[in-house]
């Protein structure tokens, strides 16, 4: 896939950025959602409490499992999202989709306590 340059988005209130929750979390299981061809539910441990996030890896990721024990960055002050029924509490923080490249984690360059906050 051919990297896609995409705009800057317009400019925020740095106040509006410390609304979004951005936390550390360690990943530590992947299923397959079957009622779907691109999602699979992570069970994402954050220290004080675990959550069910759904994502569309199945077509990113030749194995959905190789994820699993990874610490990576997640919104968590999201509503619940219903996808294919099930409420998905938060939401992986990857980088590339948008530019039409395979996604990959946004992972801390060294293991920090599950549940540290970005920003």
């Amino acid at each position: 896939m051919a990297f896609k340059s995409i705009p800057v988005k317009p400019v925020i209130k740095y106040k509006d950025l410390e609304k979004v929750d951005v936390r550390v979390g360690t990943i530590e299981k992947v299923e397959d959602e079957e009622k779907s061809d691109k999602l699979v539910r992570l069970t994402v441990n954050f220290g004080d409490f675990k959550r069910n996030i759904l994502v569309g890896l199945k077509k990113e990721r030749e194995n959905p499992q190789e994820i699993v024990g990874k610490q990576a960055l997640f919104v968590v002050n999201l509503e619940p999202k219903e996808m294919m029924g099930e409420p998905s509490e938060g939401m992986v923080f990857d980088i590339g989709y948008s530019n039409g490249i395979i996604p990959v984690l946004s992972i801390p360059e060294k293991p920090v306590p599950d549940g540290s906050s970005a920003g």
